[in-house]
């Protein structure tokens, strides 16, 4: 039987644009390209949960228009079960990757993701208590969030929170019921900022390339050729909330993340490039 494994959050209409170089104040720059895609952190996250072979409930919200029955489609396509998707009165999300060789920066229009809140939680509490782990982001808000969260407490299921980005309100609503709190970095500087205790939940760092820090011990990344790297942190969360939801032990679930993530960044736009089960125990096996 295959473990459950829920995420709240944002689903996004992507339009990624390829520049040799992010524009300067004033500045136009003409692209390489542009291609829509299926995204938000929260979509992403369930999609890769469900290729990796989990039972997988998607919570959040769309608009009443073509992109969100879109995205709804993509998500069944791989698995997901959308019924606790709502459809809100806003337009669909909107989030623009700005894709250079250097990094990714992305702006987002919440749209619908700004509707997802206590409602949502609630109308999936039950699913969300029966499920081994949830998977939390930061693109909706810090309510609906902490809700949802409570929801897993009240039935023992794991929290996994990547609070991407960083809201102060959020942080401070969500870590308190975190157990595995994923950070980058910059994350970490700015949740360090804000000043909520973290000493009861275990923090894992991604560092790209170099792989991931748990405590003391640095768990190395797989090599990878960067193609688009937009998803591949939501790669390597969906992958964790797995393998915990499989009950790995947390370095054994940041390897098996790790490897998901190096997979990601080789295929172009984010929900397409979650890696499947087989292709993630491939590279696994191979490096064993």
């Amino acid at each position: 039987m295959s473990v459950k494994v829920v995420s709240f959050g944002s689903l996004n209409y992507d339009l990624s644009i390829w520049l040799d170089r992010l524009p300067g104040p004033d500045e136009t720059l003409r692209a390489q390209r542009m291609e829509a895609f299926s995204g938000g952190k929260g979509a992403n996250q369930a999609t890769a949960a469900a290729r990796l072979g989990a039972d997988t409930h998607m919570v959040g919200c769309v608009g009443d228009d073509d992109r969100g029955r879109w995205l709804l489609e993509m998500l069944n396509n791989s698995g997901v079960d959308t019924s606790l998707v709502r459809i809100a009165e806003e337009p669909t999300g909107t989030a623009v990757p700005l894709i250079t060789p250097a990094d990714v920066s992305i702006v987002i229009v919440p749209g619908a993701n700004a509707s997802t809140g206590i409602a949502n939680a609630d109308a999936a509490a039950e699913v969300i208590a029966a499920a081994e782990v949830l998977l939390l982001q930061g693109e909706v808000g810090a309510a609906g969030a902490r809700r949802a969260a409570q929801a897993a407490r009240s039935g023992g299921t794991t929290v996994v929170f990547n609070p991407a980005p960083v809201d102060p309100f959020l942080v401070e609503a969500v870590v308190p019921l975190t157990d595995v709190l994923v950070v980058n970095r910059a994350e970490q500087v700015q949740i360090e900022a804000i000043g909520p205790d973290t000493g009861h939940c275990q923090t894992v760092i991604t560092l790209g390339g170099r792989g991931a820090q748990l405590d003391d011990v640095l768990v190395p990344s797989y090599p990878a050729e960067v193609v688009d790297p937009t998803g591949a942190g939501d790669a390597f969360c969906g992958a964790l909330g797995v393998a915990l939801a499989e009950e790995r032990s947390l370095i054994e679930a940041v390897r098996f993340a790790n490897a998901a993530g190096a997979l990601a960044v080789a295929t172009p736009g984010a929900q397409p490039s979650m890696p499947t089960r087989d292709a993630v125990n491939a590279l696994l096996d191979g490096q064993r």
